[in-house]
């Protein structure tokens, strides 16, 4: 079940530069969690980031007796609340370090300098991110506009590495577009060992170059789509793909492939889609619309489910998943 209650949204998630994002935001409702400008790092620490992680021994009774193991235990240090269970070599990133100090490192720059788009805890504390982003919207081709950032995420279950990766939200909709970004070396994994920050920090803001290359880069991979064409042969290829089903498919099966056709073929016309809509860029915004506001969303809520595919990789994933899908109906 998912605990991304409207409450929980308010408490655990910091969206900043609504002012830049029109109505980009909504569907991650909240109280009193959403800034005009940048998030001050100041709130982050006290409303995200209050607490520690402490390091406990594994203990448990046998025959009346209490038997220590190897392992260690990862606990919250507000609520008690177990985060994992690790051996002893394992490094806990903490996320004021981590998500926030690095950060500056990796920049150049310092704590009240940093644009923070938005902070999360997800999973009851389990995993947390943190966006930096530049106050400016750029303008690209065929009226597209962009706001390159820079994703910190890291976890205490071990679920994932600390990572630093550049991404592009395309402003019209939230979606976010990282495929080619990440290919060129745009991101960096560290892993929680003993000696895992040793030299990475400086190698990271090598390969992470500058935050405002990212729109040159996502720009000119946009024209190369723009400059592609998809025709109703081609789009109609590409639906009918994803919505196939078997002869001997349940009924259910065959309504949920004709309702998603019918979603597809909407999105043609949304204002998300509408503007680019003949070549590759309009079929992958379609997918990417489809796949992040409407697709059918299990255990948890959109935008949980939205912010955990980020931090996971399975966005970029499926972006170059539904790229690919594309460019093969394309010409």
């Amino acid at each position: 079940m998912s605990m991304e209650t409207r409450q929980w949204l308010s408490k655990n998630t910091l969206i900043g530069y609504t002012e830049k994002r029109s109505t980009a935001w909504h569907y991650r409702q909240g109280d009193n969690n959403h800034y005009v400008g940048a998030i001050p790092v100041d709130d982050v620490l006290k409303r995200l980031f209050p607490w520690s992680p402490i390091k406990v021994a594994e203990q448990w009774t046998y025959e009346g007796k209490l038997v220590t193991g190897k392992d260690v235990v990862i606990l919250r240090s507000d609520n008690g609340a177990k985060l994992g269970t690790f051996t002893d070599g394992y490094r806990v990133h903490e996320y004021p370090e981590w998500l926030i100090d690095n950060v500056v490192t990796l920049l150049d720059g310092s704590r009240n300098e940093l644009g923070i788009s938005s902070a999360v805890l997800l999973k009851g504390g389990k995993i947390a991110s943190v966006q930096v982003e530049v106050p400016e919207t750029f303008m690209g081709p065929a009226g597209i506009q962009a706001r390159p950032f820079l994703t910190a995420s890291t976890s205490l279950d071990g679920s994932i590495s600390t990572q630093y990766g550049r991404m592009i939200t395309k402003v019209v909709c939230d979606n976010t577009m990282n495929i080619g970004l990440n290919e060129k070396g745009g991101k960096i994994k560290i892993r929680h060992t003993r000696n895992s920050l040793a030299g990475k920090v400086a190698a990271g803001r090598e390969a992470l170059e500058l935050i405002m290359t990212t729109k040159d880069e996502f720009f000119a991979e946009v024209q190369t789509l723009l400059d592609t064409e998809l025709t109703a042969r081609g789009f109609d290829e590409i639906v009918a793909e994803l919505t196939t089903t078997d002869e001997d498919a349940s009924k259910r099966s065959v309504t949920m492939a004709q309702n998603k056709r019918d979603k597809l073929y909407g999105l043609r016309s949304d204002e998300r889609v509408a503007p680019w809509w003949g070549n590759a860029y309009g079929g992958f915004q379609l997918l990417s619309t489809y796949r992040q506001h409407e697709q059918t969303v299990k255990g948890a809520s959109r935008p949980e489910r939205n912010m955990l595919n980020n931090v996971l990789g399975q966005t970029e994933a499926a972006d170059a998943k539904d790229l690919q899908l594309v460019l093969a109906h394309t010409g």
